[in-house]
């Protein structure tokens, strides 16, 4: 039980009626683990939201944003600049993929999701392409909450209900469990659905197609990585009919896959690329959208000088503090070598880990790459409405472990600090959990 008040904070994606009758309660954290109000660890395999990448707690980044907010708290960004963002924008971009230089600050990844669609479209109409509007997503996909990303939505939950742009189409999932259940890193089968682009494209005319948008491993959606050469044909469909690519790097930026970048890792590059969550450790709100200078060149050169050459943006976007976060971020991304560690050792013994789950007669699937991981266990309607991941994920809590539960199946992504000896810990109390709900 505690004493807060807890009818006034509408939490996001949150059963709230249920969380008040069983909340569930951090009040602090340190390194890959989270303490409850009574002292209870929590072995944290969520990094936070996918966001906390250099573990709980750093004092370089809490010493840094201190020293900003008391030197230069806030700056607006509307016709002004300040030196800490440029020079952030600077490091970003010696670590982003080749060809992308310019960065577009936001606060989230559904800012960087809109801001994308938003460039995009207006790099069409600059080039006298203004047919070009219609957008190609993915089944399963999590592109973010606002209209333009709940518009590309491929998890109908996210979607039904609210206010939609209908020039949209979408591709299949590439998660095919029975040919391609618990493969290791990425499946060796599933490359020719992206001739389904091909084919939207012929039907749609490639006059009238503005951008493709895809999660280079899906994240929210159940941890998806995509089959070998998969985003290498989607790349070359994109080329083929002048079509711009999109990766929404929001969940697989920043070493979570081995590298700076999933495109760095997987050698395709986009036109546009989406990220925030990691981008400085999950410490301030920030995200931002990488562009090829090519458009930014042609959105300048078509827009009056007297004026913005781009009518968007938002109060916080590129600010200071957390612009000084993400340098010290990556003062200890560079350092500990953290955007690659996730491609060596330990991400070796992240995949022997999961996949020693796999004499679990309830789970049918288990995915990884990278620090990312995911479990799909056989469904029971009648003994988990909510879904079987639901009811683990619940239980997990009380066993001193945050995974994140999504309908039947379980996603993971622990810090890049994580330890092997953190990883078994890891794996058992995740055995104990399943035990307990599955019997």
């Amino acid at each position: 039980m505690t004493s807060l008040e807890l009818t006034h904070w509408w939490q996001p994606f949150t059963n709230v009626r249920a969380f008040r009758n069983n909340p569930r309660l951090i009040a602090r954290a340190e390194g890959c683990f989270l303490y409850t109000e009574d002292g209870r660890d929590i072995l944290d395999v969520t990094a936070g939201l996918w966001c906390v990448a250099l573990g709980h707690g750093r004092q370089e980044v809490a010493d840094a944003v201190r020293e900003q907010l008391m030197t230069l708290d806030y700056a607006p960004p509307f016709q002004f600049g300040n030196p800490v963002t440029f020079r952030f924008a600077s490091k970003l971009i010696e670590h982003a993929p080749q060809g992308l230089e310019r960065v577009f600050f936001t606060n989230s990844g559904s800012e960087s999701v809109d801001t994308a669609i938003k460039i995009a479209v207006k790099y069409q109409v600059a080039r006298g392409k203004a047919d070009k509007t219609r957008l190609v997503s993915r089944q399963r996909a999590y592109h973010g909450i606002n209209v333009g990303g709940t518009s590309l939505q491929g998890l109908p939950n996210n979607r039904v209900g609210f206010p939609i742009l209908h020039e949209v189409d979408f591709l299949d999932d590439t998660l095919d469990m029975e040919q391609s259940a618990f493969s290791r890193g990425l499946p060796e089968r599933g490359a020719e659905k992206a001739e389904q682009l091909a084919a939207i494209i012929e039907q749609r005319d490639a006059d009238t197609v503005c951008a493709v948008i895809v999660e280079p491993v899906v994240g929210a959606g159940g941890m998806v990585p995509p089959p070998v050469g998969y985003l290498q044909r989607i790349r070359e469909i994109c080329d083929e009919h002048d079509i711009l690519l999109i990766f929404d790097e929001v969940v697989t930026g920043f070493g979570r896959t081995g590298a700076c970048f999933a495109s760095q890792r997987f050698g395709v590059t986009p036109d546009l690329m989406t990220t925030a969550k990691a981008i400085n450790g999950g410490t301030v709100p920030m995200g931002g959208v990488f562009v090829k200078p090519h458009i930014q060149d042609t959105i300048f050169e078509a827009a009056p000088t007297t004026g913005p050459e781009l009518f968007h943006g938002n109060t916080y976007a590129g600010s200071p503090v957390a612009a000084a976060a993400g340098l010290a971020a990556f003062e200890i991304y560079e350092r500990e070598g953290l955007l690659t560690r996730a491609a060596g050792p330990i991400g070796q013994y992240w995949e022997d880990a999961l996949h020693s789950l796999r004499d679990i007669e309830s789970i049918i699937d288990i995915r990884n790459f990278g620090l990312l991981g995911a479990v799909t266990f056989k469904g029971d309607p009648s003994r988990f409405p909510a879904g079987a991941g639901v009811a683990v994920h619940n239980r997990c809590f009380e066993n001193g472990l945050l995974a994140r539960g999504v309908g039947d199946g379980m996603v993971m992504s622990p810090p890049l600090t994580i330890s092997e000896a953190q990883i078994d810990l890891f794996v058992e109390r995740y055995r104990r959990s399943i035990a307990d709900v599955m019997g």
